[in-house]
């Protein structure tokens, strides 16, 4: 049995305050029955207001909503307005029964945007500013105060009427900015909780696990703060610590009786061990100091989770709290690699937006652990939360699976603002590290976002923006002195933070993927600790090329691959992939395999993570392939992955695996009996390639061999359909893949007509897929031209999801486009489908 070193700390605070995690295993989620509107009212008495007697209430229009919803569900991507930006009303009505005598009631927003106000009947009970920290309030006097008035009780059949407004309108006094890359979201767009407390309850559990570098010994400290309104001062308990396994290690049995606090220890071997102390001038206790050896400890490969069970009892009632942690040893060494545990950890990373195909940032518990287990089954094993604090569940999922965190707070962007502005972005800093800091993965916190980018303000002061990091580096290490801090692209603050990461876009917003190594080198030298976030390129999903490099001639090679003013812009400036690339998945597959072969053999590096790991909205995009969208994802905005998801499970994953290059690329084109290019991605020893039957030879896998780690052949395909198969092996274990397409070898001319067809979907929906054609009627397989698709009749276009098969406005992928139809059990529904200069086609369905 592995042993701990566990130091107690019990920390008994008689406080009124409520940390927003509210730490008790007795929660109902608030999903069903809520009523939203997409407008302000007038006053709270709106809301509530009784209906003519026997007639709906119509005006204002409140439609039938489920939590978690964001207000831009749809719009955010919708390629003909601006997204929604101002209040919207929810309400909803509580049947309560709080099974304690003199209990309290809570409520607990794990996230809403971005500012709140939450009403009990006609009494506001609560307010919050910030769109991503978690948040309580408590509901109790203002419950006790409607159930007084019996007309309303007798309206509302004895239900408690909630009102909570949610705002997301445009205002530069709060963080994030409204220059940022991504949509500042309104609603409650997290889980919303009613939770019940006794009258003296856990208002705070902090679980502070340390070890040594050689993981012979570790520290254990455990806090605990009440919620205390009543002035309870008898009270009884235990803390019950479990190995991974789930056997109890360690108990403690703690009493607290008037000014005196008693804490007994019972260590594995059941030997007692009996600490009595007074409390402080703070009611503060501190008890026992107890040593064992060996922790189990968490790392990626073999995440081990200890629990610790926390209980309390008093006259008020009983409540638990139950916080997994794990004990573990990271060191970033100066201008050198990072180490868990005392061996080198090479930091494979991605990004996370919390934003999703039609539901926008109400993403369900399902999604989230979907994507994350999508990111560690491509080899991720650290992430960074961009750009502000995130659900509590990507945190129990990194947790579980083995994933390292870097998660910051939203200030991004825009200048420094006044007095609110900043006590916010402290507030958040506060809450982040306060909510998160029990978890294991977590090893950064990151203080800000590119806070050299100008513009909210007419003042931008690098001098008071240097102080104001300051003062943000200096409150993360009072408040957890366990960990790094980290700050992205902002030169003139990089000697603040712990680790930083400056921009290098090397073969995207400036220079040529071969620039990378270099300019990362010298990078890493500037500065004591260097990580490296944010690199890759946009793809437009389905969209392929034979030709990767064609108009990059003009790049500027070894002179910087930093990202400057307007190289994110699709016009002027210098020349650069983003701008005169063809945003092809061929090329940003090449991208990655250059940047993932550097990283093997680059010894200093501590870790680089892609930006993102999905495609997500952004406000600033507007005439991208699919508008609204940063396309730099490896998988799409509906978890769809692109080619390039494989690349890099080629390079980081243990499992054998192979991937052709293509799938999603169903005709290809060239010259009758010319040799094209077939690239396999896998992590085998070796690959045998056939094409239409017939054996091309085995090839072994070699990362130094660019691209495709030598995995690539040469062939002539035939003209029209081919079947591409690949075997590989990787020890005793043989994986296959194969693809079938076209091979045109017509020649085409400019785009004159357009050429509609339609294919099963499912149950009641079909897709409609269009073509560009030139007056010969062949397919103009490097069209680029928009598309936009209109519907009439009883069906719906499935659209507003932000992805290459989900928008009704968007730019050809290789002379197509493509999207569903909801056909509503309808035969009238006519798809109109326009791009511009072509003459309209119609299609009846």
């Amino acid at each position: 049995m592995s042993r701990i070193s566990i130091l107690f700390l019990i920390f008994c605070l008689i406080t009124i305050s409520l940390d927003a995690k509210v730490p008790t295993t007795q929660k109902q989620r608030l999903n069903e029955g809520w009523l939203f509107l997409r407008s302000d009212i007038g006053n709270i008495w709106e809301a509530v207001r009784p209906a003519d007697e026997g007639a709906p209430e119509t005006v204002p229009l409140w439609t039938a909503v489920t939590l978690p919803h964001c207000f831009n569900a749809e719009d955010a991507v919708d390629p003909d307005v601006n997204y929604y930006q101002g209040p919207g009303w929810y309400k909803t009505l509580l049947d309560l029964n709080n099974p304690y005598v003199n209990g309290r009631i809570v409520l607990e927003f794990e996230g809403a945007g971005q500012k709140t106000e939450v009403y009990v009947y006609t009494t506001k009970v609560g307010s919050h500013v910030g769109g991503y920290d978690e948040w309580s309030v408590d509901i109790t006097d203002a419950v006790s105060s409607f159930m007084k008035d019996e007309a309303a009780v007798k309206r509302f059949r004895g239900k408690v009427p909630l009102s909570i407004r949610c705002d997301n309108s445009r205002d530069t006094e709060i963080i994030p900015s409204d220059l940022s890359d991504f949509n500042l979201y309104g609603g409650i767009y997290r889980y919303l909780n009613l939770i019940y407390l006794p009258a003296l309850s856990l208002d705070n559990v902090l679980v502070k696990a340390l070890v040594d570098k050689e993981g012979k010994e570790g520290t254990l400290q455990v806090s605990m703060k009440f919620y205390n309104l009543l002035g309870i001062k008898q009270a009884t308990g235990e803390v019950v610590i479990l190995d991974p396994k789930g056997k109890e290690i360690i108990k403690a049995n703690y009493s607290i009786k008037d000014d005196r606090s008693t804490c007994i220890i019972l260590d594995a071997k059941g030997k007692e061990f009996k600490t009595e102390a007074p409390f402080d001038d703070r009611n503060q206790l501190t008890a026992l100091l107890q040593t064992i050896n060996k922790p189990i400890l968490w790392s990626p490969a073999s995440p081990n989770l200890y629990t610790c069970k926390t209980t309390l009892r008093s006259e008020a009632g009983e409540i638990t709290a139950i916080e997994k942690f794990g004990f573990r040893h990271f060191e970033f060494v100066e201008h050198g690699p990072f180490l868990l545990n005392g061996k080198r950890l090479l930091l494979r990373g991605t990004h996370r937006h919390e934003d999703h195909a039609g539901v926008a940032a109400a993403m369900t518990a399902a999604m989230i652990r979907t994507e994350i287990k999508m990111m560690k089954d491509m080899g991720v094993n650290f992430l960074r939360l961009g750009h502000y604090q995130q659900s509590r569940i990507v945190f129990e999922q990194c947790d579980s699976l083995g994933i390292l965190v870097w998660e910051e707070i939203p200030w991004c962007r825009g200048g420094l603002g006044g007095p609110a502005y900043q006590e916010q972005a402290k507030r958040m800093l506060t809450n982040m590290i306060t909510q998160h800091r029990n978890h294991p993965s977590v090893i950064i916190w990151g203080l800000g976002n590119e806070n050299d980018w100008p513009n909210d303000f007419p003042e931008f002061d690098r001098g008071k923006i240097r102080a104001f990091m300051k003062e943000l580096n200096d409150l993360s290490h009072q408040l957890d002195d366990t960990r790094k801090t980290a700050i992205r692209r902002c030169d003139f603050c990089k000697d603040i933070v712990d680790v930083y990461s400056p921009s290098i876009w090397a073969g995207w917003y400036r220079g040529m993927i071969t620039d990378y190594k270099r300019v990362s080198f010298d990078e890493m030298k500037k500065v004591t600790h260097f990580l490296h976030v944010e690199w890759g390129g946009d793809s437009h999903a389905r969209r392929h090329t034979e030709t990767p490099y064609r108009y990059l001639d003009a790049i500027e090679v070894g002179k910087g691959a930093d990202e400057r003013a307007g190289d994110a812009s699709l016009y002027g400036g210098n020349a650069r992939a983003s701008r005169d690339g063809e945003w092809t998945e061929s090329y940003i597959c090449n991208m990655i395999d250059w940047h993932l072969k550097e990283q093997e053999t680059m010894d200093w590096l501590t870790g680089a993570a892609y930006w993102p790991f999905k495609d997500f909205s952004t406000p600033v995009r507007p005439e991208n392939p699919v508008p609204y969208m940063n396309q730099k994802g490896v998988v799409e905005r509906d978890f769809t992955p692109k080619e390039s998801y494989y690349v890099f499970q080629s390079y980081w994953i243990e499992q054998p695996m192979i991937r052709i290059y293509g799938h999603s690329w169903p005709t290809r084109w060239g010259k009758s009996g010319e040799l094209k290019d077939i690239k396999i991605y896998a992590n085998c020893t070796e690959v045998e390639l056939f094409v239409n039957g017939k054996s091309f030879g085995v090839k072994k896998r070699n990362s130094a061999d660019f691209p495709a780690a030598g995995l690539r052949w040469e062939v002539v395909f035939r003209d029209g359909e081919n079947h591409v198969r690949a075997v590989g092996k990787k020890g005793k274990e043989t994986v296959t893949d194969e693809i079938s397409f076209v091979y045109q070898t017509e020649e085409w001319g400019t785009p004159t007509q357009l050429k509609i067809s339609t294919r099963p979907a499912g149950d009641d929906e079909l897709w409609i897929e269009a073509e560009l054609r030139d007056h010969k009627g062949t397919l103009c397989l490097d069209a680029r031209n928009y598309f936009e698709f209109q519907l009439a009749g009883d069906g719906k276009l499935i659209d507003n999801q932000g992805t290459s098969t989900g928008a009704r406005k968007l730019q050809a992928y290789n002379g197509r486009v493509q999207i569903k139809v909801k056909l509503n059990g309808s035969k009238n529904n006519v798809v109109a489908v326009k791009s511009e200069g072509i003459e309209t086609k119609l299609i009846q369905l």
